[in-house]
């Protein structure tokens, strides 16, 4: 049995694939460049190379020199890399430079734009995006017209803090656990959001209905997660289960704003289940969402966010589109 160097299941020799490009062993689902991050693990191999102890002299009337043991490319290192989900790590990564973000590491981030750049310019970027998009989604001639346009702002600040705090969320976690972590730019989320971003455009300018709009302009970096664990665990969840307590305060507070105050009141419960959809879809079991490795780590903790996040998108969208005479926004007098 040959352990995959990217998610270490374990694979006959028959089913083993190894890279021509990084000289590593692999599983099926795992053995294109693309899904091992080829180049992230050749730059971890060149790296861990340059950082081996030079040989040392033994003395002796031979003049030989002891070279000490060194990693090898074709060896089972512990070295690995993937982008997995909303933000990415590497795996059992044992030669972190101690402030890798700065741009004399050594490392060279793949598929991240801008990498040595301050995290705050890429959370701006990151959430002005955002905003711009979920404008653009959340406009509405009608609500304009009824002078509710401070509706269609808040809607989208409400958007933009649900995607921010779900970055957080991962984020706050690995620093408790001492990793160095930073929120960047994605070069092909951010290809994905200016494509969603010039279709909405598109869509106002021509007024035809929004279609809609893939917002990913960046994620959270974390160096040194080991494999599916508990500390993998914990970050993965972070992000749903921000998303599920901040919509539950929000749905709190809609309930106890009076309904003299209609239509905040029905706002602020859309909001609420902006997190509780975006939470639920980021816990759907596949690879590149938090769902998967959730499940891999604890079953229980998965089912229960799960669970949790698909009742309150019900309760949520119950009372958003419930009919007049049983809505809990709307005013008592309305239903007379």
């Amino acid at each position: 049995m040959v352990n995959c160097y990217h998610c270490g299941d374990s694979v006959s020799e028959s089913e083993v694939f190894q890279c021509s490009e990084c000289g590593q062993n692999y599983c099926i689902l795992h053995k294109d460049p693309i899904n091992h991050e080829c180049n992230i693990v050749k730059e971890s191999l060149r790296l861990q190379q340059i950082q081996s102890p030079p040989p040392s002299y033994t003395g002796g009337s031979t003049n030989q020199y002891e070279r000490q043991p060194s990693v090898s490319s074709t060896t089972t290192s512990e070295v690995r890399g993937t982008t997995d989900g909303t933000f990415t790590w590497y795996h059992q990564e044992r030669h972190i430079p101690e402030n890798a973000f700065d741009s004399d590491s050594g490392l060279d981030f793949k598929g991240i734009l801008l990498p040595h750049k301050s995290e705050f310019l890429h959370f701006f970027i990151g959430a002005s995006l955002i905003f711009i998009i979920g404008f653009i989604g959340f406009y509405n001639p009608l609500l304009v017209s009824l002078n509710l346009t401070w509706a269609i702002f808040m809607l989208a600040g409400f958007y933009t803090t649900a995607f921010l705090f779900h970055e957080f969320g991962h984020r706050q976690v690995a620093k408790h656990f001492g990793l160095q972590t930073k929120f960047r730019l994605l070069t092909f989320g951010m290809l994905l959001t200016i494509v969603g971003l010039l279709t909405g455009i598109s869509t106002l300018i021509l007024g035809t209905t929004a279609l809609p709009a893939l917002a990913l302009p960046g994620a959270v970096v974390v160096l040194g997660l080991d494999k599916i664990d508990r500390n993998t665990g914990l970050c993965k969840a972070a992000g749903p289960s921000v998303n599920l307590v901040y919509g539950i305060i929000l749905l709190i507070i809609s309930f106890m704003i009076p309904r003299t105050l209609y239509p905040l009141n029905l706002f602020i419960g859309v909001a609420a289940s902006l997190n509780f959809m975006l939470g639920l879809f980021n816990m759907i079991p596949i690879g590149i969402l938090d769902g998967q490795n959730i499940l891999k780590w604890n079953k229980g903790v998965y089912f229960v966010l799960f669970i949790s996040l698909l009742i309150l998108v019900i309760i949520a969208f119950i009372h958003i589109y419930a009919p007049v005479q049983t809505s809990l926004y709307v005013p008592e007098e309305w239903n007379n």
